[in-house]
């Protein structure tokens, strides 16, 4: 499976996409371009609900409620992870890595080609440069993050330069679910 338009020389990074959003995420498989090596067109399924789960499940724990999957290129979820910074006293454990780490672990391998990563908030500038070095085909993500965003907003990682890897991004899946979770926990606190 592989985006239609693929090219094996280098594409320049370019800012997420901005995508209208349907309830049951089934035109996505069109504009995200996804068919097989027949031409036809693959299903397409969100994870994004998983994601989301997992940032609920952080929330609950008092971290900053942000979720993560990485699927293989089967379709089968691999690792998920929700923010655990505060409860490892690690200023790295954002769910992205998380995921990231369990997932090349499962693999057995630093990179995770064709592999998509779903994510509740728009990654950082330490996590856009983790997704670039697993080599991670697509991103997926909900709210935009414009205080630390680093994808379109920001760093705007992959657009550098210096970025090895640039997956294809989409933005705004399941945005306004994503956006109450954190309105929401913050509001609790303030």
């Amino acid at each position: 499976m592989r985006p239609l338009g693929h090219k094996a020389a280098r594409r320049p990074a370019v800012p997420a996409r901005r995508m209208e959003i349907r309830e049951d995420f089934a035109t996505l498989a069109g504009r995200a371009g996804l068919w097989d090596d027949h031409g036809m067109t693959v299903p397409f399924t969100s994870f994004m609900e998983i994601a989301l789960a997992q940032a609920a499940a952080a929330a609950a724990r008092g971290e900053v409620p942000v979720g993560a999957v990485v699927v293989a290129p089967g379709g089968r979820v691999v690792a998920q992870a929700g923010n655990r910074t505060r409860e490892l006293s690690d200023p790295t454990a954002h769910a992205e890595v998380l995921a990231l780490r369990a997932a090349c672990r499962a693999a057995g391998s630093e990179r995770l080609p064709g592999h998509d990563l779903w994510v509740t908030l728009e990654p950082c500038p330490m996590c856009a440069a983790a997704i670039g070095y697993a080599r991670i085909g697509r991103l997926y993500y909900g709210a935009a993050d414009p205080k630390s965003g680093g994808v379109a907003q920001g760093a705007r990682v992959f657009a550098h330069p210096q970025c090895h890897h640039a997956p294809e991004v989409y933005d705004g899946i399941a945005r306004a679910p994503a956006e109450a979770l954190l309105r929401d926990f913050f509001a609790a606190r303030r």
